[in-house]
């Protein structure tokens, strides 16, 4: 029997990835203050500028370097909400499903700014998007929509599909519940007890919704969960974590994860493509779970999804892109799809870098220091091995030859130029 051995993550890794994101959110036009700001006819209000400010903010915590962006566009906000203090159209008697979505990473980037630096501004305008936004949404939840005919329109960015029982819905189905992600950092922030209130009747209602039969997107699922884990750390009520678990076990083992520890990024659905989003999603969840319950098979997923599932997302400009869906009798090659998602998972690569920045010692590689088929694939214990064509092999780390096969880890496409990326494929063998 081979000797587990735990080996640390490699820190010159992470410091290149942290460096390369970091550059290019701070030199990205994308990014700057001519453009930080989404276009009016964007229905994601609030989507992007949440997004970005948590990314410049998850920066400031690792480094303590400040993205000229981050203040500039503070100071330009109140300029850009609305009457209520929010982004986009008051809807009066309908609840748009991407404004809800939106609006959470807008809470989440504002209480993370308000944590590292006390600005009255921060907390004041979170407090009020809460109260016109969300609050005036009490008792509504349990109307969301899970009858609807089934749709593939949904692209990278999702959409509106229409509108059933006052809700503006979206391809990017259960998006509303992303909210329970930046509700619980306003209520860590606040303690303000309807906004518990509110949770509660969210995650009641997310929860038993059957989310594989409505095909909800795993990325939303992802988050709503980590917003579980905050309320947990916050209040220690168990049905917090026991939320959080059930979306995990149900994510990692019901059809949510792909072979190669990243996501579907709808249940059910093999013609689609993987969203970094979501990878860091069930990274962090995985980390919360681990920290919180200390079984081992947390820590598995966390690492695997790391040093597998992460290795191909990060592209060599520091954003992050989308990938290949790797299922047993669907395809079994890795390559990208687009080459980076810059409009959402370039921004969120951010706090997950900063999470694993934070939290080494989680995404250390159990290893036996043998490759052997386990299973119906080839890894080293949570690394996976795969036969790689089309040039980015000439970046593997190492080779090893098993069966027959001539197989490498991942090969890291942060390391591989774009224009071999484009032609390579990895191949895991089932």
């Amino acid at each position: 029997m081979n000797k587990k051995i735990l080996s640390p993550i490699d820190n010159a890794e992470l410091e290149t990835r942290i460096s390369l994101n970091y550059n290019r959110l701070e030199s990205g036009d994308y990014y700057g203050i001519e453009k930080v700001f989404a276009r009016k006819d964007y229905d994601w209000y609030g989507d992007k500028e949440g997004r970005a400010l948590l990314a410049f903010v998850s920066h400031y915590r690792i480094s303590g370097a400040k993205i000229p962006c981050m203040e500039l566009m503070l100071e330009q906000m109140p300029d850009r909400l609305n009457s209520d203090g929010y982004f986009g159209p008051i809807y009066e008697n309908e609840i748009h499903e991407q404004q809800l979505s939106g609006h959470s990473w807008l809470l989440r980037g504002l209480c993370e700014h308000y944590e590292a630096f006390s600005d009255s501004f921060s907390l004041e305008t979170a407090v009020r998007i809460t109260e016109n936004l969300y609050l005036t949404k009490k008792g509504c939840f349990s109307s969301y929509p899970i009858n609807r005919e089934e749709k593939k329109e949904g692209g990278v960015s999702g959409s509106e599909v229409g509108t059933i029982d006052g809700w503006i819905l979206s391809s990017d189905i259960g998006c509303a519940f992303m909210s329970v992600d930046g509700l619980s950092h306003v209520y860590a922030v606040t303690k303000d007890a309807r906004v518990r209130e509110l949770l509660d009747e969210m995650i009641f209602v997310y929860l038993g919704i059957d989310k594989v039969t409505l095909k909800a997107q795993t990325h939303c699922t992802l988050t709503a969960a980590r917003g579980m884990m905050r309320m947990y750390k916050e209040t220690a009520d168990e049905k917090y974590l026991d939320g959080a678990r059930s979306i995990m076990e149900l994510y990692a083992f019901g059809g949510g994860m792909t072979e190669t520890y990243q996501n579907l990024n709808w249940w059910g659905r093999p013609d689609s493509w993987t969203e970094p989003c979501a990878i860091v999603d069930s990274l962090m969840l995985a980390g919360e779970l681990y920290k919180a319950t200390s079984e081992e098979k947390y820590r598995a997923i966390a690492a695997r999804v790391y040093h597998n599932g992460l290795a191909a997302a990060q592209r060599e400009n520091g954003g992050a892109g989308t990938d290949s869906i790797v299922l047993d009798g669907t395809d079994d090659f890795l390559y990208s799809k687009m080459f980076e998602a810059y409009f959402c998972c370039t921004m969120r690569l951010a706090e997950g870098l900063r999470y694993i920045n934070e939290n080494k010692d989680i995404f250390a590689a159990m290893t036996e220091g043998e490759v052997t088929k386990k299973g119906r694939i080839y890894s080293d214990g949570d690394i996976l091995y795969a036969e790689v064509s089309g040039g980015a092999e000439r970046y593997a780390e190492k080779f090893v030859t098993v069966d027959g096969h001539n197989l490498c880890p991942i090969v890291k496409y942060y390391k591989v130029p774009a224009e071999v990326m484009k032609e390579s494929k990895q191949r895991i063998l089932f």
